[in-house]
C-alpha cells in the first residue's frame, strides 16, 4: 500500500508540474515574444481559461502529502521553511498579477504586472527545480528526521549544505529552460502570426539547450546520489523512465505539429521525474549525512488502515478532476483571440 501511495504522489506531482508548468511557461516567455499590448493578451489568454484549475494538482500533491506520508510533511515543511514562503508569495503574485492587469489602463500598471507576472513564474521555476535538487541530494537529518536549511552556505555539497548549492542550481537551471521550452510550445499551439514564430524560435533555441543540461544534470545526480545507481541497477526495468525522457526530447525536435510537441514535452518533464523518483525508492527524502538513513516509505507512512481507507475515496475524487480537465482542455482546444471577454 506504501508503494501505491508513494506512486499516486510522484505521479500527480508530475501532472502539476506538466499542467502548471504551461503557465509557468507562458509566463516565462511572455516578455520574450509579445511586443504589444494585444500580444501579451494573447499569453494570457492562452492559459486563462486553465492556469487556475491547473494548480488544484498542486493542492491535491500536498493534500495527498499530509494523508499519506505525514513524517515527510512535517519534516519537508519545517526544513524548508523559508523557500516554500517564497514560493506561496510567489504563487500568490502570480495569481493577482493576470487578474489585475487589466482593471486599469495605464503606462505603469499594465508594464509593472506583466513584470511581476513573468519574474514570479521564472522564480518558481527555479524554486520548485532546486526543491527537487533538494530531495535527490538529500538533506541533514538528525535523529528525529528533522532538519532546517538555510538558503546556501558555501555552494558546496557536504554536511553543511543550504538549498542553494551548484547541483541544486543546476537543477533549477535545468527546470527553468524545461518550463520555458514547455511554455513556449504551448503559446505556439494557443497563437498565430508573429507571436507564433517568435514562440517557436525561442522553444528550438531551449529545446537545444535542454540537451547539454540533461546530460549534466544526469551524471551529476548519479555522482552524488548513490542510490540513484542501485535502484536502476536492482530493477533494470526502471530504464524505460529515462528512456521517456529522451523520447520526449526528441519528439519536441522532430515533430512539426504543435500538439505533437506539446506532449513531447510533457513526455521530457515526466520521464525526467518519475526517473527520480524511481532511483529514490524506497526513500522519500534521503540524507546526505547517513547514506542509510533518511525517510522511507515505511518510516514515513500513515498506518496501513487509514491508506486504505483513504484509497477508497482517492480514486472517485481524482476521476472527478480527471474528467473536469478532460473537458476544459477539450472545449479550450484551437487558437484563442481577444474578440470574446476575459483576458
Amino acid at each position: 500500500m506504501q508503494t501505491l501511495w508513494f506512486a499516486l504522489v510522484a505521479v500527480m506531482i508530475a501532472m502539476y508540474v506538466v499542467l502548471d508548468g504551461l503557465d509557468l511557461g507562458a509566463g516565462i516567455i511572455q516578455l520574450l515574444v509579445a511586443r504589444t499590448d494585444r500580444e501579451k493578451r494573447l499569453v494570457l489568454r492562452s492559459i486563462g481559461p486553465v492556469w487556475d484549475g491547473n494548480e488544484v494538482w498542486l493542492l491535491a500533491g500536498g493534500g495527498t502529502l499530509y494523508f499519506a506520508f505525514p513524517a515527510l510533511y512535517a519534516s519537508s515543511f519545517s526544513g524548508f521553511y523559508l523557500p516554500l514562503m517564497v514560493v506561496l508569495w510567489l504563487l500568490i503574485l502570480r495569481g493577482i498579477s493576470i487578474e489585475f492587469r487589466n482593471h486599469i489602463d495605464s503606462l505603469v500598471w499594465k508594464p509593472f504586472w506583466d513584470a511581476v507576472f513573468g519574474g514570479a513564474s521564472a522564480l518558481l521555476a527555479i524554486f520548485f527545480g532546486a526543491a527537487l535538487g533538494n530531495v535527490v541530494r538529500g538533506v541533514p537529518l538528525d535523529s528525529n528526521n528533522e532538519f532546517f536549511l538555510p538558503l546556501w552556505t558555501n555552494f558546496g555539497l557536504g554536511r553543511d549544505v543550504g538549498i542553494l548549492d551548484w547541483y541544486t542550481v543546476l537543477v533549477a537551471v535545468t527546470a527553468f529552460v524545461t518550463l520555458l521550452v514547455h511554455g513556449a510550445l504551448w503559446v505556439a499551439l494557443k497563437t498565430e502570426g508573429a507571436i507564433e514564430q517568435r514562440a517557436r524560435q525561442l522553444g528550438r533555441v531551449g529545446w537545444w539547450a535542454l540537451l547539454p543540461l540533461t546530460v549534466l544534470i544526469t551524471w551529476a545526480s548519479f555522482a552524488i546520489q548513490p542510490r540513484l545507481s542501485e535502484s536502476f541497477a536492482a530493477r533494470p526495468l526502471g530504464y524505460v523512465f529515462p528512456l521517456l525522457a529522451v523520447a520526449g526530447w526528441i519528439g519536441v525536435g522532430v515533430m512539426r505539429r504543435p500538439a505533437a510537441a506539446v506532449v513531447s514535452s510533457a513526455l521530457y518533464i515526466m520521464g525526467m521525474l518519475t526517473s527520480a523518483a524511481f532511483g529514490l525508492y524506497p526513500y522519500v527524502l534521503p540524507s546526505n549525512v547517513d547514506p542509510r538513513a533518511g525517510l522511507t516509505i515505511n518510516n514515513a507512512a500513515a498506518a496501513p488502515y487509514g491508506l486504505k481507507v483513504g484509497l477508497a475515496w482517492f480514486i472517485p475524487g481524482m476521476l472527478l478532476a480527471t474528467g473536469y480537465f478532460v473537458y476544459v482542455y477539450r472545449n479550450f482546444a484551437g487558437k484563442v483571440t481577444l474578440e470574446e471577454d476575459g483576458y
